[in-house]
């Protein structure tokens, strides 16, 4: 086999890795301290706080499906649309600002949305418990 062929699949379990394990903490986060701060938002935005246990799908369910390279296009899409969700209900505001360093000021929210946008379209590649061939991966 081609050598960049193994150098892709590496460079996808990198990513995979990075996304899933740097997502799972907030997750984890999450359940050590409780969604408190999930339910006061949604309430604050007249929506239900039934949702606010999504957030232990995209920051916990979904980063494990990533590290494991299971069902890995769906668990990166979950985290997409909790990215897209997270800016929209708290970060909107700093969507064209700039940081005191002079960074994005949501450079972190967007390394999260665009990696696992990258995962939706690339998979978990060869090495991953679903496996290259799996439809999901």
């Amino acid at each position: 086999m081609h050598p960049t062929l193994h150098q892709d699949d590496l460079a996808k379990l990198i990513l995979r890795l990075t996304l899933g394990l740097l997502t799972l903490l907030h997750g984890v986060s999450k359940l050590i301290g409780g969604p408190g701060f999930i339910l006061g938002l949604l309430a604050r935005h007249g929506l239900p706080e039934a949702l606010a246990y999504f957030v232990y799908v995209g920051e916990v369910l979904a980063p494990l499906l990533l590290i494991l390279g299971l069902w890995t296009r769906a668990a990166a899409a979950v985290v997409v649309i909790n990215m897209l969700v997270a800016v929209a209900l708290v970060h909107l505001g700093q969507l064209l600002q700039l940081s005191a360093t002079g960074g994005w000021a949501l450079e972190l929210q967007a390394f999260y949305l665009f990696s696992a946008l990258a995962l939706v379209f690339a998979g978990a590649g060869r090495y991953s418990l679903g496996g290259q061939a799996g439809r999901w991966n």
